[in-house]
């Protein structure tokens, strides 16, 4: 039985720092696409709407079932690639990546392709489902058995992901054929929503009955604003419907949207559609030639006096946009390696020639090589962020993926604590220590004392029950030191 779709698509900057929308969306009788760029100063927002661009053209094209996720792969293969094209063209733009969910409906049967944390559910009978698997950190701890689905939800790690559009050949989405029931309901989003709001608020606002998808997509939107969402956000809301009742206009929402120009999408062929979109988001335009005027052609030093001012222009304006774009770029912060540590950069990761773009503005005590190997390489590779806040919080991420930092503190008998012990606690004894009471440190000399109370070795952090391994006898003949563990050692 064939169907058709019933469409609305939505977006908004959020409440964070973020100074553009990186989200772009486009729905149309045949297509659904939503991606989230990310890159920061690297143009999250061009990955976005590149990648849409090199979609559209399937909307309105005639495919057949058998085919059609072969179709979607070879047509995400091809803009992955535009991808690389573009980088390679613009330097500035290196480092950028987009998340994408596409659908592409055939008749009853919907192609699925997904990459990266955004999100597709379906809604049917009352019952919300998500259809596509992120590929992210806290995906892979939910997997393992490591967190909880409520953990995840407030995870200080949710936001870092492990698979997404970023040019390279090894980037492939998921792919899978489902049956689409006249009834259904679809949505796609991005993670300004789901990081924000609850999986059962969503189904709440999906499920409420008499809701057209414009204004159940409104309503997730304004939820998560509501829920004070840092990120952009968007949505599409699609319903399943008998033919002749879906909507045929497209929509194009985000980066997208407003790279297009003012021409209306809706009236473009697919592909112009393509051809629009792709040129617009490479940064690239059509321009018509004037021709000369009459007075030009007759008398030449007009024509000189002409240019000479168009190049004093030109001259202002580059000067006065070489200025702008340096002071922009010292706005921008990333987060890179030097001398081994993380480091919060101020400035842009790409240099001008010889012209450094960057300073080192704080280098951190997170080790490089103390980060699981994923992130060594994407801590290399300069990770963006939104502003020195933004940093602050990348490197908080990582120094959670480190091992815990574990150094002990000795509390002494007169309440004040002490940090100079050894570092091999485990395997302290007193005769390791100096031989003489004034030998070594007060600290020594208290632990040498305690140890001779006690039985021998001081308590490694695993065998503290609560944190505080007392160093002495435990009789109370006699106030001892105690050793304490910060929590989290292994």
């Amino acid at each position: 039985m064939a169907l058709a779709l019933r469409y609305a698509a939505r977006t908004n900057i959020g409440l964070g720092s973020k100074s553009r929308n990186e989200d772009s969306a486009y729905a149309g009788p045949e297509l659904l696409v939503l991606c989230d760029g990310m890159g920061g100063h690297a143009a999250g927002d061009v990955a976005s709407s590149l990648v849409v661009g090199e979609l559209v053209h399937l909307d309105g094209e005639s495919h057949g079932a058998d085919d059609a996720l072969d179709i979607l792969e070879h047509a995400l293969e091809e803009a992955n690639n535009r991808l690389a094209d573009v980088m390679e063209v613009y330097p500035d733009s290196d480092g950028m990546g987009t998340t994408c969910i596409a659908m592409l409906r055939v008749d009853s049967k919907l192609a699925v392709a997904n990459i990266g944390d955004s999100r597709a559910y379906l809604l049917r009978g009352g019952r919300l489902t998500q259809i596509t698997t992120d590929h992210s950190f806290v995906q892979k701890l939910l997997d393992e058995g490591r967190i909880s689905q409520e953990e995840a939800q407030h995870h200080p790690q949710r936001s870092l992901v492990t698979r997404v559009f970023t040019g390279r050949p090894e980037d492939h989405p998921d792919l899978s054929l489902r049956e689409l029931r006249e009834g259904d309901r679809v949505l796609l989003c991005s993670d300004g929503l789901t990081d924000y709001v609850s999986t059962e608020v969503v189904t709440e606002i999906l499920a409420e009955p008499g809701r057209t998808p414009g204004q159940v997509a409104d309503a997730l939107v304004h939820t998560a604003l509501r829920a004070s969402t840092r990120d952009n956000v968007s949505v599409i809301v699609a319903d399943a419907v008998s033919p002749g009742e879906g909507t045929s206009k497209p929509q194009v929402v985000g980066a997208a949207s407003e790279r297009r120009g003012t021409r209306p999408l809706s009236h473009l062929s697919p592909a112009e559609k393509a051809a629009a979109l792709s040129r617009e988001a490479a940064g690239t335009s059509e321009i018509a030639e004037a021709p000369l005027l009459a007075e030009e052609q007759s008398r030449p030093w007009v024509r000189w006096l002409r240019l000479a001012g168009i190049g004093v222009a030109v001259a202002a304006v580059l000067v006065a946009g070489g200025w702008a774009a340096w002071t922009w770029s010292q706005q921008q912060y990333f987060v890179g390696e030097q001398d081994g540590r993380v480091t919060i950069y101020r400035g842009i990761s790409q240099d001008l020639g010889p012209v450094r773009l960057s300073t080192a503005e704080e280098q951190t005590d997170v080790l490089v090589e103390d980060l699981p190997g994923y992130y060594q390489e994407r801590v290399q590779d300069t990770l963006s962020a939104d502003g020195r806040a933004g940093a602050d919080r990348v490197v908080a991420d990582l120094r959670a993926l480190t091992p815990a930092a574990c150094v002990p503190t000795v509390l002494l008998p007169d309440g004040t604590t002490a940090t100079e012990i050894p570092d091999d606690m485990d395997t302290t004894t007193a005769d390791s220590l100096p031989d003489a009471p004034g030998g070594g440190s007060p600290v020594d000399d208290l632990l040498r004392e305690s140890l001779e109370l006690g039985s021998g070795a001081l308590a490694g952090p695993g065998d503290a029950t609560s944190g505080a391994t007392p160093t002495g006898a435990e009789d109370g003949s006699r106030p001892t030191a105690t050793v304490v563990w910060p929590e989290g050692c292994p």
